[in-house]
This record gives structure tokens, sequence and C-alpha cells, in this order.
């Protein structure tokens, strides 16, 4: 039964859009290159949804600031339930499924990130497919998956889903957070990725726990422990939230780009010199968090 409900609450972190939200972008890329250069780039495919693009495009900023030469990303992306795996593989008709496949038949490809979801029938669907075919012109190529938070903090106000904590209650947790971790290690980690790295042996699977970012902050704003002026829900600027659905605000994207940063290009988040603007020290509660990302699970 738990397993269930967390399937349904998951689904749904993709169902319910905002508007906007549903227009699809199919050829955002973004190639850095600096006179000042310390790390060396990669070529990357990253598709995902709204819980998922802000930190790919997030890394484009931070790698730029790292002095990282040759970064190159290509970011795909649609609103909701169709920017998982599984429906950009089903949808093969689409314009995205096609740019997908075209990005891949080029070859050199690094990294091929998605964001989470799980299907309780058969949790590798849509990743197996899309590594499947990655590797035919990359065989080289390294798979990651964004474990994304869940949505609606506040409860959905126009469906059936309660508040966070009310949300964990009723999965048998006593708060959202152990919610979450049971989702990244129990459905994630040894349903998904353990699963893949049996089908495919010679390919390396990393996940990147981007929902901490949010589910930190968020705790952080309700004991008071931030040192800047930040509301659960406003403006990007100023909040930890955008919206009922819990879209990311600016110190959200901040600290899950420097997630990303970390992750996948290894950089030491004490030495790094990116500006956040906030009193908050974003680079500690990303170096907390990736501290206690299991090591079977990390790039680095």
């Amino acid at each position: 039964m738990k397993n269930l409900l967390i399937f349904i609450s998951i689904l749904s972190v993709f169902v319910c859009c905002k508007k906007d939200e549903n227009i699809s972008s199919v050829d955002i890329s973004n190639q850095i290159d600096s006179n000042n250069i310390d790390l060396t780039g990669s070529r990357m495919l990253l598709i995902g949804n709204s819980f998922f693009r802000p930190y790919a495009e997030k890394l484009d900023e931070l790698s730029q600031d790292a002095n990282i030469e040759n970064h190159h990303s290509t970011i795909i992306f649609r609103g909701g339930e169709n920017g998982t795996a599984i429906n950009f593989w089903n949808d093969s008709l689409s314009d995205e499924h096609n740019l997908i496949k075209s990005t891949l038949d080029k070859g050199g490809i690094s990294f091929f990130g998605m964001t989470s979801g799980h299907v309780s029938d058969n949790p590798t669907d849509g990743f197996k497919q899309w590594v499947e075919y990655a590797i035919q012109n990359n065989p080289d190529v390294i798979i990651f998956i964004s474990i994304a938070p869940f949505d609606f903090p506040d409860g959905d106000p126009n469906g059936t889903r309660p508040d966070w904590q009310t949300f964990a209650i009723d999965n048998g947790f006593n708060s959202i957070q152990e919610l979450y971790e049971y989702y990244l290690n129990d459905l994630i980690h040894h349903q998904i990725i353990d699963q893949l790295r049996v089908d495919f042996p010679t390919t390396k699977f990393f996940t990147i726990p981007t929902g901490w970012a949010t589910f930190n902050l968020y705790q952080m704003q309700l004991d008071s422990l931030l040192l800047d002026p930040i509301n659960l829900f406003g403006p990007s600027s100023s909040s930890i939230f955008t919206d009922q659905k819990g879209h990311q605000g600016d110190i959200v994207k901040k600290t899950g780009g420097l997630l990303w940063l970390n992750s996948i290009y290894n950089v030491d988040l004490s030495e790094n010199q990116y500006e956040t603007a906030y009193k908050t020290d974003l680079h500690e509660i990303a170096i907390q968090i990736m501290n206690n990302h299991d090591s079977e699970y990390k790039n680095y």
C-alpha cells in the first residue's frame, strides 16, 4: 500500500502543470568557452520537466562561473508528466522524441540526464529504452537521474492531495523528509538504478538528490534558520516556492545547481566562489546534502 500511494503521488508531480509548463522546448543548448580555464567540460543531453530544467539551466551558469571549458548542454523540456523518460520515449512522433534521438545519433555525449519518475509495475520503463538507444553511438555515456521533490507542499487546492506533513503521515512516515528518503533509496536507487546496472553492466549510473535542496531550505524556513528574508510562497527572488505546486524559487535553484555542479564535475564546493547573493550559506547546504548522499550512487 505504501508503494502504491507514493507511486500515485509521484505521477501527480508531473500531471498538474501551469499553462506555461505545457510549452515544450526542443532546442535549448548552451556552449561555454572561457578564457580562464580550470576544468574541461562535457557534452550532455538533459531531458525533463519543470522540476528538472531549472537545474540544467543553472548548471550552464555555474559551469561558466567555475571556468569550465567547453561545457555544452542540450536541454529538452516538456511540462509535467510529459517530461518523464517514459513519455518522451512513448511519444515517438513528437519533435522532442526525435530531437533526443538525433542528438544521441551524432555521438559524443558524455552525460545523459533524466528526471525521476516511478512506474510501479515496471520501474525502469523509459530509462531502459533511452539508455539502450544512447549507448549505440555513445558507448561511454554516463547516465544520471535527478531525483525531484514532491509537489504541492501546502496541498493541492484543486485535488485530494493534502499538505506535505499530512501526506507523509498518511503514507506511514513521520515527516516529508522521511518519505523522500524512502522514495530516493527504495524506489529510485534500488528499483531503478540497481536494475539498470544489471541490464547495462558496463554503463555508469548515478543520481543527484536534487529534491533535498527544496526540503532542506523548506525546513530551515520553518525553523527560522535562514539568514535571508525568505517566504515559503511568493516571488522567485524571495521565496522557497513560486506557486502552490511547489515550483522552485531562486534560492532553491541555486542550491540545486550547486548539487549538479558537484555531482557532474566534482567541483569542490568549499572552494567554489560562485556568488549566490544570499547570506545563507548555500554552498554549505549543498555540501551537507552531498556528504549524506549514498556513495554507491555518486558520480565520484
